[in-house]
């Protein structure tokens, strides 16, 4: 269980970008025809940033290499309705997203891409990863230090809604592995606890970036609980507020997917595009970037270089915790399953 102020870190703070982000650029991420030039991903939503960033690199690595201007535009929410909007008609090139599920659906439920997506990047097609951690206000006024202060009656949360966000399902499960680590077989006492804690949350937001206004702009709740990465650029934006990270002793292994939406790249003249545009993810100058951000990255070099940005810490998958995501998704966030149920008062 470790404490710690965020380290310093050279690159602008993601919050003091999002606040900067033009208005056309917003609506531009809504517009669902990609022209031969253009390319439109859709991603989840405290990711603006990020790629706002990530969009000029690979533009003048693209021109570089083929001498073609090229023009990215975001689509941005929670993950889960970003998948919907494309099912819906928004015609994407590539989603990436910060869970698996929301991008199965897009060959489920359109066959949109083919089922072996994950197969066709490295990392099982997840260029980068995180985990969940707290966020706590000026000296951790409750003295939140693990999982098992977020049930205590003094202490009140603010996440996602993980009916909405991956944000919101990750944190979900570190919570859930965290109670399975403590307390074995004692399914009462999981129980317990999980209905516990979600009875204490103040706000659940529709996705990552409402959770961070509610908690940081409208001063609700204790702790925020989000990415690492998310919490450590709220700490850099806005120092004036002392805010604290916690890493908990056990959380989850947050996954970042990314894949091709083959069908409409195609469609739109865009599938070499798109496939350059995240193969390019995996270069070291792109991980350069991802690790600036504060995001966990595979590439050894850049790793090592960034490695004391990060704390250990137990890190669980989805099989330690759930079994599998289709497990998960059908026991706890199906309506009437296991969320549903631990919030029935």
């Amino acid at each position: 269980m470790l404490k710690t102020h965020a380290p310093q870190s050279s690159a602008p703070s993601p919050l003091q970008r999002v606040k900067t982000l033009s208005l056309a650029l917003l609506l531009a991420g809504t517009a669902s025809v990609a022209q031969a030039s253009s390319l439109l991903n859709s991603s989840y939503d405290v990711a603006r940033e990020l790629f706002a960033d990530y969009n000029v690199l690979f533009a003048e690595h693209w021109q570089n290499t083929t001498g073609e201007a090229i023009e990215i535009r975001q689509s941005h929410g929670g993950s889960s309705r970003q998948a919907q909007a494309i099912i819906q008609g928004l015609r994407a090139d590539v989603v990436t997203y910060n869970q698996v599920t929301d991008i199965d659906i897009l060959h489920q439920r359109g066959n949109l891409l083919p089922a072996n997506w994950r197969e066709l990047l490295p990392n099982d097609s997840s260029p980068y990863y995180s985990t969940m951690a707290f966020l706590v206000r000026a000296d951790n006024p409750r003295n939140i230090q693990d999982w098992d202060d977020l049930a205590r009656s003094d202490v009140s949360s603010v996440l996602p809604n993980p009916k909405t966000s991956g944000n919101g399902r990750y944190t979900y499960l570190a919570a859930l592995g965290f109670a399975q680590q403590t307390f074995g077989e004692d399914q009462a006492a999981i129980d317990t606890f999980m209905r516990g804690w979600l009875n204490r949350v103040a706000v659940f937001d529709t996705g990552g970036r409402g959770a961070t206004n509610t908690f940081v702009e409208r001063n609700i709740g204790d702790v925020l609980i989000t990415f690492e990465s998310e919490i450590l650029g709220i700490i850099e934006a806005f120092p004036e507020q002392q805010f604290e990270i916690v890493v908990p002793s056990i959380s989850f292994r947050a996954e970042f997917p990314v894949a091709v939406v083959e069908r409409h790249a195609q469609r739109n003249g865009n599938l070499e595009r798109a496939r350059a545009y995240l193969e390019h993810l995996y270069s070291e100058e792109a991980q350069q970037l991802l690790a600036r951000f504060n995001l966990r990255v595979h590439h050894p070099e850049v790793a090592a270089a960034h490695q004391d940005r990060f704390q250990a810490l137990q890190l669980l998958g989805i099989e330690d915790i759930a079994g599998s995501w289709e497990a998960a998704m059908q026991h706890h966030f199906a309506n009437g399953g296991q969320l549903d149920q631990y919030q029935r008062r």
